[in-house]
């Protein structure tokens, strides 16, 4: 996917302290992958689902194929990026993204 973050509508990806990490970790231990990578990677068609989830859940595990661990984590970099979502862990080949919804969060995450 060549095209780049503003291209394709992404927004800042919000930051967070260590605190608000460990907060959103504990809230996705429970969860089940919503989005499965294949082996094209980061396609548009992937970014486009991964937003509509991060819309519709705001906090999504996201699980890519085995192999290289340095290749997952670039995919995962680059997932968060296309969705203007930031990478909250990444165990294994599975990740979690956070993107808070613009109008009236679902989440509450703790100040910084």
């Amino acid at each position: 996917m060549e095209k780049s973050a503003h291209a394709i509508g992404a927004a800042a990806a919000p930051e967070l302290s260590e605190r608000q990490r460990r907060h959103l970790r504990a809230l996705a231990h429970a969860l089940s992958p919503v989005i499965r990578l294949g082996s094209a990677g980061v396609t548009a068609a992937v970014a486009r689902e991964t937003k509509r989830a991060l819309r519709d859940h705001e906090l999504i595990k996201v699980k890519a194929p085995g192999g290289d661990r340095a290749a997952r984590d670039e995919v995962f970099i680059a997932l968060a990026h296309h969705t203007g979502s930031t990478l909250v862990q990444r165990i294994g080949n599975v990740a979690v993204l956070y993107r808070p919804r613009p109008e009236l969060p679902g989440i509450l995450i703790p100040d910084a």
